[in-house]
């Protein structure tokens, strides 16, 4: 059984803040990592040592890797040769000096490069409260679990478990077998799972691509309902999910009338 922490509306500047400072870790991964055609190289990992990048390749043959620590609240880059530094975020740097003190780490490991400074430059004074960085983690961290076990039911046609920076939100994808012509390229029809934490009332959510409007009438489980204002796809609210009986069944059945639902006209005949 998993548990999930509750994530209260006095908690939302730290998420901004966490969200501030992930921009810059996926900027720096952006220009120096190995880029992949579904830009999976941008994201973060869910991982016991915090939210972090893939392997970034130095020159020589090393690597390094940059963490957001939200138990010991620090920024960690760490260098296959030994070369730690630590940016305490509860001394509530700026997303700009976060910048700077990472591609200066950069830098001295021979990483040179033009970054998009504007993806993450703002001098704007952050909040970090460390109780609320820390129930932010304690909820990726369950949620990241339930979605791998869930995952890996779905055959080998899945992405893997990903924080995405741009929108701070946690999600894989389900690849469908129908393509789609999309601004002149063939695309595979797909379905994700994602958990989108901010705002007044955080939630889960399944968005079947594309979205067949008969779905909208299929049955979901009690306390989920189809979303399709602004974007269309299944959507079940944090805390209807926390405070179930079984948290995770309850997330995991959300998924799976989603999937259910959705995979017929995802799959080619």
């Amino acid at each position: 059984m998993i548990n999930l922490p509750p994530l209260l509306s006095e908690y939302e500047p730290t998420r901004a803040t966490l969200h501030a400072y992930a921009l810059v870790l996926s900027t720096i991964a952006r220009t120096h990592g190995i880029a992949h055609p579904k830009w999976w190289h941008v994201s973060l990992a869910v991982r016991p040592e915090g939210l972090v990048t893939g392997p970034i390749p130095l020159g020589d043959g090393g690597a390094v890797a940059i963490a957001m620590d939200l138990k010991r609240h620090e920024i960690v880059f760490r260098a296959s040769d030994g070369d730690l530094r630590l940016i305490d975020m509860k001394e509530l740097p700026t997303a700009t000096e976060v910048g700077r003190l990472l591609i200066a780490a950069c830098s001295a490991h021979g990483l040179e490069n033009t970054y998009d400074r504007e993806r993450f430059a703002s001098d704007q004074p952050r909040v970090y409260e460390p109780e609320a960085a820390s129930a932010y983690f304690d909820a990726f961290t369950a949620v990241a679990t339930v979605f791998e076990r869930h995952r890996a039911t779905l055959g080998d046609r899945v992405g893997p478990v990903q924080l995405w920076p741009h929108g701070f939100d946690l999600s894989f994808e389900w690849f469908g077998t129908r393509t789609i012509e999309h601004d002149g390229e063939t695309l595979p029809s797909q379905l994700n799972l994602g958990f989108y934490p901010g705002g007044d009332e955080p939630y889960f959510y399944s968005n079947p691509w594309p979205f067949d409007d008969a779905l909208a009438t299929t049955a979901l489980p009690d306390g989920a309902r189809w979303h399709t204002e602004g974007w269309s796809g299944g959507l079940m609210p944090y805390d209807t999910v926390r405070t179930a009986a079984e948290p995770g069944a309850a997330l995991s059945g959300f998924a799976k009338a989603v999937f259910a639902a959705a995979r017929p006209s995802l799959d080619t005949p």
